[in-house]
């Protein structure tokens, strides 16, 4: 099939490009758009051009695949030159999603029509790169240089109206947008050629403060608010020029490409092996038993994608609690434009505190406390009150699915899902088939959590799954630190200067100390007396210590803020620990914290794919930078660790070794760094 579909209407040649799956501006596509508006120009018979797009969608962005490979003209400015210079108006006439390169696209064009429900963005920085055919030149045109700061500094998606009323898009239509826009064919009206709007300093300022933010200062950001800056200092043509250099530099840099590698690693992610693929079964109800943080969570995240949830607790008053924020939680999203009026205030939400009121619902999620016992018997429970067929899911984050499903009377119905907290906003999504699962089981987790707008993973059904039993490696080899002779300011001090967004010790005082507590306790009497263990976090609980909730954890919390440091109760437990086991202290440099946190990761990564607990490498990138602040511009652990030297990965794994001792249980390298990639 050819790259772009010709015909003619009412005299306008209609451009339709067809590049599946989302027409993304590729090297065939480009050089047919070049013939098509060259055609335009000289064709006396033809009074204007509309650019249209096939299969539900416009363009999704350029050809991310051509980034590392040596670019073939026409370039996207060539072509978006072309149809500035070209004699005739052209119209862009979007639908679906106009995003990076193809909102590029739009902005050269003379006028924008869009369908409602169009989404519109230039998300260039979250690659690493900064949009290269012009849009740091033309959409300050277009919106002013605070709006354009915040568009493309912060990777924002708008939707039509949002696009229409910053005057992005000239015009909004319910249906048949490519009919609009033969109707309404325009004037010529070129963008570049338009002044940038006057604005006071403050608010440029001000957009330029919050872009840093949301883009944590990485390079690319910097250079985008450069780029916007100079389209109200410079000439356009000076402009383009200015901002086309960067983009060139920025893509060839190895953040971008380990931007690139998540990129295409997430949408790997969501592929089930062949032998798992198969017609998922219908969701349209979903139970969700416990009304607690993670429960709530969860409903929230149902509610918000149009499903009927059923909300059981046997708390009373805490399900009436939950229901209340779940309706003011909903109407605060709607107020922000972030879901529609109708799901607020049609809210398909009802509260059920006995078993007998889960029976409607085609998939149950049992979201309660991390106790094996406790989840049996919501298992037995569920096996008896849920309707035949239902999906029944559990979001245990270590316990074994099958030992769950085995509290039933059906386990081919049992599945794993687990969910991050807070479960409404994390996009990772765990999904965990047991050995009983049904053949449609994965695929129904998977697709329910594509329908959530969520990251869904398959993953082996083993101790922690993927991300929780590489977090346990990391975290346990931080508390050998401990001990050897770091404080936890400098651990912590030292992964969040690498990239994490927080430090280990930080992270536990958050979630909350006493649940790595309950988990010890619960594997004490299986531990071998051999293994290394730190009793630290042990004796903070033991001392009422639990972290921010308690006030004192690692850190202490005084009006809310944490501590500098970590205080002398802290100290002396981390000192005792040192010396029950008979270790000399001695300081760590940051780079050695680094070394040993991240050879702990990469070593349980193999591990993890020599077990089949993770389908292929890039998943174990997906899951730590998703659900655990693995920072995402540095591509995973294991993209981390094929960008180094084989030899020092080896030699810091030997270093983990030498600190875990007895027990210790070595991958191997050659499957984790020759994998292909996907």
């Amino acid at each position: 099939m050819e790259a772009l579909q010709l015909s003619v209407r009412e005299g306008v040649l209609v451009m339709e490009i067809s590049n599946p799956p989302v027409n993304a501006l590729s090297q065939p596509v480009r050089a047919a758009l070049m013939a098509a508006l060259a055609r335009l120009g000289a064709d006396e018979s033809l009074r204007g051009g509309v650019i249209a797009g096939a299969r539900g969608t416009f363009i999704a962005g350029a050809d991310i695949k051509e980034f590392g490979k040596p670019p073939e003209a026409p370039f996207l400015p060539d072509v978006f030159a072309a149809i500035e210079a070209c004699p005739k108006p052209v119209v862009a006439a979007l639908h679906g999603a106009a995003l990076g390169g193809g909102l590029e696209l739009a902005l050269a064009c003379d006028v924008r029509i869009a369908e409602a429900g169009t989404v519109l963005g230039l998300p260039e920085v979250t690659l690493g790169v900064i949009p290269g055919a012009g849009g740091t030149q033309r959409l300050p045109r277009l919106v002013g240089v605070s709006a354009a700061l915040r568009l493309i500094g912060t990777a924002e998606r708008i939707g039509a109206g949002a696009a229409h009323r910053l005057g992005v898009v000239d015009e909004v239509v319910e249906v048949d947008v490519v009919g609009a826009a033969v109707a309404h064919l325009p004037a010529k009206r070129r963008v570049s050629a338009l002044p940038v709007p006057p604005e006071a300093p403050e608010a440029v300022a001000k957009a330029e403060v919050a872009a840093l933010k949301a883009g944590k200062g990485r390079p690319a950001v910097v250079a985008a608010i450069a780029a916007v800056k100079d389209a109200a200092a410079l000439p356009f043509a000076e402009g383009l020029a200015r901002e086309r250099a960067p983009f060139l530099a920025l893509r060839a840099s190895p953040e971008a490409a380990a931007l690139r590698h998540m990129f295409f690693a997430e949408r790997e992610a969501m592929r089930l092996p062949a032998a798992l693929r198969a017609t998922p079964r219908a969701i349209e109800t979903v139970a969700v038993i416990g009304a607690g943080t993670m429960g709530s969570g969860i409903a929230q995240a149902a509610l918000e994608e149009g499903f009927a949830v059923i909300l059981y607790d046997q708390n009373a008053d805490l399900l009436t609690k939950a229901g209340e924020r779940l309706c003011a939680a909903l109407a605060e999203r709607a107020a922000a434009g972030k879901i529609t009026p109708a799901l607020a205030t049609k809210l398909r939400l009802s509260l059920a505190t006995g078993w007998a009121e889960i029976a409607p619902a085609d998939l149950v999620i049992e979201a309660v406390f991390e106790d094996l016992a406790v989840k049996q018997e919501v298992f037995r429970q569920l096996d008896a009150h849920a309707k035949p067929g239902a999906v029944l899911a559990t979001n245990t984050s270590y316990l074994d699915i099958d030992t769950i499903a085995a509290a039933t009377s059906r386990p081919q119905d049992v599945l794993g899902l687990h969910f991050f907290s807070p479960a409404n906003v994390m996009k990772l999504l765990e999904v965990v088939p047991g050995s009983a699962s049904a053949p449609d089981l994965a695929a129904a987790g998977m697709e329910f959590g594509k329908r959530l707008k969520k990251l869904p993973v398959l993953c082996g059904n083993a101790f922690g799954f993927i991300g929780n039993r590489i977090y346990n490696a990391y975290r346990t080899q931080c508390e050998f630190m401990l001990e050897d002779g770091a404080w936890p300011e400098e651990v912590d001090a030292a992964l969040e200067a690498f990239g994490f967004a927080m430090g280990p010790f930080a992270v536990a005082d958050l979630s909350g100390l006493d649940i790595a507590w309950r988990m010890r306790a619960a594997q004490a009497a299986r531990r071998d007396p051999r293994t290394r263990y730190v009793p630290v976090l042990d004796e903070l609980c033991a001392q009422g210590r639990f972290g921010r909730k308690s006030g004192a954890g690692y850190y202490t919390y005084a009006a809310g803020k944490r501590s500098a440091g970590s205080d002398a109760t802290v100290r002396g437990i981390i000192a005792a620990a040192s010396a029950a086991r008979g270790v000399s202290r001695h300081p760590l440099a940051p780079e050695d914290i680094q070394r040993r946190a991240l050879a702990a990761m990469v070593n349980e990564a193999a591990l993890l794919l020599a077990d089949g607990v993770a389908q292929r490498a890039s998943d174990i990138d997906v899951v730590l930078v998703q659900g655990y602040g693995f920072p995402r511009h540095v591509g995973g652990p294991v993209y981390w660790a094929r960008m180094q030297d084989r030899a020092a990965l080896e030699r810091g794994i030997d270093i983990i070794a030498a600190a875990a001792g007895f027990g210790f249980r070595r991958g191997s390298l050659d499957l984790l760094l020759t994998e292909s990639a996907p």
